[in-house]
C-alpha cells in the first residue's frame, strides 16, 4: 500500500488523511458538530470525543450544535428581538386608538379587540404575517441553512466526513421547524401579555356570539399559533432549497420573499383566482374557523394540506440537490 493510501508518510510520520483534512473545517464551525458526524479529532489523545459523548446518540448532538447555531447568531437574535417588540408597538397604537380602528378595512379579529385583550394576539400574527416580519425571520434562517454553509467554507467537510447529506438536511430542516415554532410563539405570548394588561380581559366570546372561558380562549390562541408556525415551517422548505442552489444566503433569502410577494399579490387578483388554492400564501389566514362554535376544521384541513404538500415537493428538490451536487470536489 502506498504512503499516501495508507495516511503515512515515507519516513513513517502520520500525516492527515482527506477526512482528518476535512475535519479541520468542520471542528472550526463546532467541536459538537465534528462528534455527531462521526470524525476525528486529532488533537485529542483518545482520538476524537469529549468524555461522555458516547452516551449521547450523534443525531442528537448534531441537532442540538445546530440549534445553538441558529439561536446563537446575532441575526437571528435580533429578529426574534424585533418579532418581540411588534406585539408592544401595536398593542399601545391600537390601545390609543381603539375607537377608530374597527370597520371593513381592518385586520381579521381586530372588532373583537374591545371585547378581550385575547385576540391581540391574532391581530398581532395577521399584520406579521402580511407585513412579512415572519416570513422575512423564516427566509434568513432557511437561506443561510446550506449556501451560509457553502459561504464559510464549512459545507465541504460537513459533507466530506460520514455524516450524511440526508442527515444534514434533516438537521437543517429540523431547526428552522423549531426556529419557526419558537417565533410564532413569541409573538403569540407577548401579544397575549400585551392584550391581557391593555384591553378587557375575562370570558372569550367566539365569532359565533358563543362565550367560553378564558383558559379555553388561550387554547384556541395556541392552536392558531401552532398553525402559523406549520406555515412557517411550510416556507422554511422553499427556503432551504433555494439554499441548495445558491452559494450565497442573500440569494436564497431574496428568492423567498420574491416568491412571498408574488403569491400574495396573485392571491389578491381575481381574475386569478383558478389558482389561489395552489398559491402557497392562500391559506395562511385560514383559522377563522377555530374561533368558531363548533370548531369549523375545514380551513385548517385545506391549509394542512397544502403546507404539507409544498413540504414535500420542495424538501425533495433540496434532497436531490445536496445528494447529487458535486460540492466535495
Amino acid at each position: 500500500m502506498s504512503s499516501r493510501a495508507s495516511g503515512t508518510t515515507p519516513t513513517g510520520g502520520q500525516q492527515a488523511g482527506p477526512q482528518l483534512t476535512a475535519f479541520a473545517s468542520v471542528e472550526a464551525r463546532s467541536p459538537e458538530v465534528a462528534a455527531a458526524a462521526g470524525g476525528y479529532w486529532p488533537d485529542r489523545p483518545d482520538g476524537g470525543r469529549p468524555a461522555g459523548s458516547g452516551r449521547v446518540p450523534a443525531w442528537l448532538r448534531f441537532f442540538t450544535s445546530e440549534l445553538r447555531l441558529v439561536f446563537c447568531r446575532p441575526r437571528n437574535l435580533a429578529l426574534l428581538g424585533v418579532l418581540a417588540v411588534v406585539p408592544v408597538f401595536f398593542g399601545i397604537v391600537f390601545r390609543l386608538t381603539l375607537s377608530s380602528v374597527g370597520g371593513p378595512g381592518g385586520p381579521p379579529f381586530l372588532n373583537q379587540l374591545a371585547g378581550n385583550g385575547v385576540f391581540l394576539a391574532l391581530v398581532v400574527l395577521t399584520l406579521t404575517l402580511g407585513l412579512l416580519l415572519l416570513p422575512l425571520s423564516i427566509a434568513v434562517v432557511a437561506g443561510d441553512a446550506v449556501a451560509g454553509e457553502a459561504g464559510l467554507g464549512t459545507l465541504r467537510g460537513l459533507l466530506t466526513v460520514p455524516a450524511g447529506r440526508t442527515r444534514l438536511l434533516t438537521v437543517k430542516y429540523a431547526a428552522i421547524i423549531v426556529f419557526s415554532l419558537a417565533a410564532c410563539l413569541l409573538v403569540a405570548a407577548v401579544s397575549v401579555l400585551m392584550g391581557l394588561i391593555l384591553f378587557h380581559s375575562g370570558s372569550v366570546t367566539l365569532l359565533s356570539g358563543t362565550t367560553i372561558s378564558l383558559g379555553a380562549g388561550l387554547l384556541r390562541v395556541l392552536l392558531v399559533t401552532l398553525y402559523a408556525a406549520a406555515a412557517m415551517a411550510s416556507l422554511g422548505t422553499i427556503g432551504l432549497a433555494a439554499s441548495t442552489l445558491t452559494q450565497h444566503p442573500v440569494g436564497a433569502i431574496a428568492g423567498v420573499l420574491v416568491l412571498t410577494v408574488a403569491s400574495e399579490i396573485c392571491d389578491q387578483v381575481q381574475q386569478l383566482s383558478a389558482i389561489h388554492r395552489y398559491l402557497p400564501t392562500h391559506f395562511w389566514l385560514s383559522w377563522d374557523g377555530l374561533f368558531r362554535s363548533p370548531v369549523d376544521w375545514s380551513g385548517v384541513q385545506h391549509g394542512l394540506t397544502s403546507f404539507a404538500v409544498y413540504a414535500v415537493i420542495f424538501g425533495a428538490i433540496a434532497w436531490a440537490r445536496l445528494t447529487s451536487a458535486d460540492i466535495t470536489s
